[in-house]
């Protein structure tokens, strides 16, 4: 127990000297000349102009976080790709004694007995179970797109031909 409140106190000291260090060299190595203009609010190198509390168009974040949540789910692709390769080239009948080891230990996660070796029809249904499993991850992949396009949060410009005039308001 005595050791492990020492490894911790340890690990603790270092991560605070990793955020103090640096900062504290910064402090005394950097030079102080304050001026009016250094002090003055900079935004992308052109002078401001209006209120800085504009409200910006909501559509803008909602196509970012659309991009980044199908572009993480289509990472996902990469992984299976690698186990479904590998269930593939098992499945292969022809295949030496020594390769099929050689993939049955790559594509255990937790080998069993040496000599322990995947047969050709348990690869087969296991990459048959892999394709259905990734049909089924991109057929939800495909519903939430079509549901997010259907709704209409994909288009950058809405038609305002319906929306009401301030003649309608009166």
């Amino acid at each position: 127990m005595i050791d492990f409140l020492n490894h911790f106190l340890l690990f603790t000291l270092a991560g605070i000297g990793m955020l103090l260090v640096p900062l504290a060299i910064g402090r005394l190595v950097r030079p102080r000349l304050p001026s009016p203009e250094k002090d003055a609010i900079y935004e992308c190198g052109e002078p401001t102009i209006g209120s800085s509390y504009v409200q910006f168009d909501l559509r803008f974040y909602v196509v970012a976080l659309l991009f980044i949540i199908f572009d993480v789910e289509v990472a996902f692709f990469f992984p299976w790709a690698m186990v479904y390769g590998n269930a593939m080239q098992l499945a292969d009948g022809n295949l030496g004694d020594e390769a099929r080891r050689t993939l049955t230990n790559r594509l255990l996660t937790a080998p069993g007995e040496v000599g322990q070796e995947i047969t050709a029809d348990a690869a087969h249904w296991l990459g048959v179970t892999g394709l259905i499993d990734i049909l089924v991850f991109f057929g939800v992949l495909l519903v939430g797109f079509a549901y997010v396009w259907k709704r209409g949060d994909l288009d950058w410009v809405r038609a305002v031909a319906n929306a009401p005039t301030s003649a309608d308001r009166s």
